[in-house]
């Protein structure tokens, strides 16, 4: 078995919607999880705060429909479904992490662009509302 999955690991993470996306929100940060090897639902939610049990089981169906994972359900008591990346799945680690090491090294620019279009979007809009005096 790997090892537990740290609950800090997306603390450095922007909150905001992540510049480039596959699937859903969570699809890129499930990657990262699975990374490792293959984990049970509990594990993953410990570092997806905020992930509500719904949202994680349709993104991991999506993911599962699409060929990025494979859920594999043992028996016994009481039961255990494994979730693991498949080859497709995978093949994605490389381009994510040059999108995560672009957007580590230009997320401030990015995030100053968007405070100045902000800036200027809010400066544009009539202060009376959209209907004037």
């Amino acid at each position: 078995m790997s090892q537990p999955l740290d609950p800090e690991m997306f603390m450095d993470c922007s909150p905001t919607t992540p510049l480039i996306q596959l699937g859903g929100k969570w699809t890129a940060k499930i990657i990262r999880c699975l990374e490792p090897g293959a984990r049970r639902f509990s594990e993953l939610q410990v570092p997806l705060r905020g992930i509500t049990p719904k949202v994680l089981t349709a993104t991991l169906r999506a993911m599962e429909r699409d060929g990025l994972i494979t859920r594999t359900a043992h028996g016994g008591i009481p039961p255990r479904v494994d979730y693991e990346l498949t080859a497709l799945g995978r093949s994605l680690l490389a381009p994510m992490a040059a999108c995560c090491a672009w957007a580590g090294a230009h997320l401030p620019e990015l995030l100053e662009a968007r405070d100045a279009y902000e800036g200027v979007a809010a400066a544009s809009v009539p202060q009376d509302g959209p209907g004037g005096p």
